[in-house]
């Protein structure tokens, strides 16, 4: 058994994708624990911590980011808080796992780089630890598909609340950031490179002037291509179809992969149709614990904010094609 401390973990406010989804899996981690949690609203907070079995429970970030008792921060706020709240939390000497997107352009994240060598910092994509995107980009690289000549990725869901902060666009909602951004780590990932340009589609809601539909196609150069439709008023639905010369791969959930059953992505190719089955996993138990080896084994870099950045260029990138109407350069 390891005798080396385990990473104590703060959240950064009562979110739902926090208390649902992220605490318990951090509280599963092996090497991590969640020790405090804070809210703006300090009953909100004590009421999350007797939920969740959380020691300690704050009534303002600040408090949280004063706590000597936690080594690294996990903020889920709203995007527009991505940044000020992980600069301050970097400031307080913690290390920093924000959601994506991490700001809502490239130039605003240019305010984390001071501190990058202090801290670690980065972006919190959960489906990059899950084992099917790691073996579906392993069968790419051994060749099992051929070469790689294009990308299809559908990602919708319906919320027409005007409340719900997704659909605020003030604060970063809309389909682009909430979820466009996994159709960008899903082309960056598996063609292992960066889009040189691309064009985008919007439909704006006309009351919450969100983009709540979006089509993007991607140019990887030398013929590769990815196109996707993100929309949050639309069928439930996510797929991701990789097409290569000599096959394919399609991965069934390939972002909201269920913590308590098995994964599974078809491999086809002139051997026939095998559909893969991975273990039963909680992704974001694997990214909690996967930060804590980051923080314990490597000292701080800017690779965290460059790869963040690398996603925000694409972001800008076709909130700028959609308003010009052709191809622009990411």
């Amino acid at each position: 058994m390891s005798t080396t401390p385990k990473l104590r973990w703060g959240i950064l406010s009562t979110a739902k994708i926090g208390l649902d989804k992220v605490i318990p899996a951090l509280q599963r981690c092996i090497d991590g624990e969640v020790v405090a949690i804070a809210s703006r609203d300090a009953e909100r907070a004590a009421q999350a911590a007797r939920r969740l079995g959380i020691a300690r429970a704050h009534g303002s970030y600040e408090a949280l980011l004063a706590d000597p008792e936690v080594d690294a921060v996990y903020n889920p706020l709203p995007n527009h808080l991505h940044v000020p709240l992980s600069l301050a939390a970097m400031r307080a000497g913690k290390h920093v796992l924000c959601e994506k997107p991490m700001a809502m352009n490239a130039a605003e994240l240019e305010l984390l780089r001071p501190l990058c060598g202090q801290v670690h910092l980065q972006e919190a994509f959960m489906v990059r630890h899950h084992p099917q995107w790691l073996a579906a980009r392993q069968a790419l690289r051994d060749g099992a598909i051929g070469r790689l000549v294009y990308a299809q990725m559908p990602f919708s869901y319906f919320n027409a609340d005007p409340h719900n902060i997704r659909n605020i666009a003030a604060i970063g909602g809309g389909a682009i950031y909430d979820i466009g951004c996994y159709a960008i780590a899903a082309g960056r990932w598996f063609f292992e490179a960066e889009p040189a340009r691309l064009a985008c589609l919007i439909d704006r809601d006309p009351a919450m002037a969100t983009d709540r539909c979006v089509s993007g196609i991607f140019d990887f150069g030398a013929g590769r291509q990815m196109v996707f439709t993100v929309a949050t008023q639309a069928s439930r639905l996510q797929r991701l179809y990789l097409v290569g010369t000599t096959g394919r791969i399609e991965i069934e959930i390939p972002v909201n992969a269920p913590p308590d059953q098995a994964c599974r992505w078809l491999l086809a190719n002139a051997e026939g149709e095998q559909w893969q089955s991975e273990a039963v996993v909680d992704q974001y138990t694997l990214q909690g614990d996967a930060f804590a080896r980051l923080v314990r084994g490597q000292r701080p870099d800017a690779s965290g904010l460059e790869a963040a950045l690398a996603q925000m260029r694409v972001i800008d990138a076709l909130f700028a094609a959609a308003a010009s109407g052709g191809f622009v350069a990411v």
